[in-house]
C-alpha cells in the first residue's frame, strides 16, 4: 500500500501542487492523494500509517480545526508515564536522564484517568520515562479508560504483565514489549535486571500466556543496538538475532514484529556499516517470508530512514508541531509537547500534578517548539505536519475513513 508519506516528500513539493489546481476544477490534490492510497486494513498493519490516519471520521474534524490554527480542549492522544521508576538497568536507555525521578501517587494517577475519560481524550499510552507496571494503580488506571470508552495502549519490558494479566488482556487495545534479543544471552546483555537471574524466559513466558488471552494486538519490539570500544570496534550486537527474534515473536503469538535502527540520546540515527545494514535487511527478508495472516514484520521509519541512507538529520520547513496539538506527553515531572523531548524544559508545557488536565491545557503553549529549529532528528510524524500544514480552509473533496485505529 502507498503511503502518504510516500506521496508527499516535502511541505514545498505540495504547496506547489495546491498552486497549480485552484480553477482548473480538479480534484483538491490531498483528496486525491487519500483516495488513492488509504485503502482500510487490519490494524496492525496500518500501524505506523500515522499521516493516513489523521483521515479517519472522528480525528479529521480535530485535524482540521488544528490546520487552521484552533485549539483543542484537550489532546486526542496521550503518552502517560504513570512512573519514572524501572525495574531494569539498560544501559543504551533514551530515557536514563529522566530515570528515577518519581511518580504519580495513586490517587492522582486514577483521579487523571479520570479526567482524561472526562476530556474525551481517544487513547492513552502507558509508557514511560519508567516501566508503567511498576506503578500499583495501574490496574485501576486500565479499568477506568477502559469503561469510559478510552483506547488503551502500553509499552512495557514485559516483566510484570502477569500481575495484570486480566486487564492487559481483556481490556487494552494493544501492547508492545521491548525486547531487542532473541536470547536470554543477548538479552541479559543489553537489558540487565540486576536480579540474580534471568528475566528473559519469565517475560517471554507472560508474552505467550497473553498471547492466548488478549483481545487487542501484541507486540515484539527489536531496537538494534551496537557497542563498541574505543578504537571503533564493535564489541557487543544484537543484529544478527533479528530473524531469531522475528520466528520467537511469531511462534509465542505475537501480532507483530517490529525492528528500529539503533539512535543516539537526542533521538538521532546512528549510522552503520553497509555490511550491517545488509546482515540486517537479509534477516528481514527472511522474515517475510514467515509471514502469515495473523503475523506481520513492522520496520520503523528510522530503520526506512536508515537502509535508504537517508541523512541523518531530517530537516524541516515547518515552524510549528501541530502534532503537539493532537497529542501530547504526561509525566510526574511535567507535561512536554511530545515524548522525543520528554524531560526538555524548552519543551514543557504545563504540570499535572498541581493542574487538572483540561486547565493545564487551557494555558499550554503548543507551539514553543519550532521543528525547522529543535527537532532535527527524524519524527516519526513528521509526515503528519507535512499533511497538517497543507490542508485546505475546509474538508469538501476529501474522502474521509471509518474509524480504524485512533493512535494517530
Amino acid at each position: 500500500m502507498i503511503t502518504l508519506g510516500q506521496l508527499i516528500t516535502t511541505n514545498k513539493e505540495l504547496e506547489a501542487m495546491v498552486r497549480e489546481t485552484p480553477s482548473t476544477g480538479v480534484v483538491d490534490p490531498i483528496a486525491s492523494v487519500i483516495k488513492s492510497s488509504v485503502t482500510l486494513a487490519e490494524p496492525v498493519e496500518t500501524k505506523l500509517e500515522l499521516a493516513n490516519k489523521l483521515f479517519q471520521d472522528s480525528t479529521f474534524p480535530h485535524a482540521l480545526k488544528v490546520a487552521q490554527g484552533k485549539r483543542l480542549p484537550a489532546p486526542l492522544i496521550v503518552d502517560l508515564d504513570p512512573t519514572t521508576f524501572c525495574d531494569l538497568a539498560c544501559p543504551e536507555c533514551i530515557s536514563m536522564r529522566v530515570l528515577h525521578n518519581g511518580q504519580f501517587s495513586q490517587a492522582r494517577l486514577v483521579q487523571l484517568a479520570e479526567e482524561l475519560a472526562a476530556a474525551h481524550v481517544h487513547g492513552v499510552i502507558l509508557i514511560g520515562g519508567g516501566e508503567p507496571l511498576m506503578h500499583k494503580a495501574i490496574g485501576k488506571v486500565i479499568e477506568t479508560l477502559h469503561r469510559a470508552g478510552v483506547k488503551v495502549g502500553m509499552v512495557t519490558n514485559g516483566t510484570l504483565i502477569n500481575r495484570y494479566m486480566d486487564a492487559m488482556a481483556t481490556q487494552m487495545s494493544w501492547i508492545r514489549v521491548s525486547m531487542d534479543a532473541a536470547t536470554q544471552e543477548t538479552y541479559d546483555k543489553f537489558r540487565p535486571s540486576g536480579r540474580a537471574y534471568s528475566v528473559f524466559p519469565h517475560i517471554i513466558e507472560n508474552m505467550r500466556q497473553l498471547a492466548q488471552r488478549k483481545v487487542g494486538t501484541l507486540g515484539y519490539s527489536f531496537l538494534l543496538m551496537q557497542r563498541r570500544d574505543t578504537a571503533g570496534v564493535v564489541t557487543d550486537s544484537n543484529y544478527n538475532e533479528v530473524f531469531a527474534a522475528g520466528k520467537l515473536a511469531r511462534d509465542i503469538g505475537c501480532d507483530y514484529f517490529e525492528i528500529k535502527a539503533m539512535f543516539d540520546d537526542g533521538h538521532y540515527i546512528v549510522d552503520q556499516s553497509k555490511h550491517d545494514i545488509a546482515l540486517v535487511e537479509e534477516q528481514l527478508q527472511a522474515l517475510h517470508e514467515i509471514e502469515t495472516d495473523n503475523f506481520k514484520l513492522l520496520a520503523s521509519s528510522t530503520w526506512t530512514a536508515l537502509k535508504n541512507s537517508a541523512q541523518r538529520t531530517q530537516p524541516k520547513t515547518y515552524q510549528r508541531c501541530r502534532i503537539a496539538e493532537l497529542r501530547t506527553t504526561l509525566t510526574p515531572t511535567g507535561v512536554y509537547t511530545c515524548a522525543y523531548h520528554r524531560g526538555n524544559p524548552k519543551a514543557r508545557l504545563g504540570d499535572v500534578q498541581k493542574f487538572t488536565l483540561t486547565d493545564m491545557w487551557a494555558k499550554a503553549d503548543t507551539s514553543i517548539i519550532n521543528p525547522a529549529i529543535d527537532c532535527g532528528f527524524h519524527c516519526a510524524r513528521h509526515d503528519s505536519n507535512l499533511v497538517l500544514e497543507s490542508l485546505p480552509d475546509n474538508s469538501e473533496g476529501i474522502m474521509l475513513h471509518p474509524d480504524y485505529d485512533p493512535f494517530i
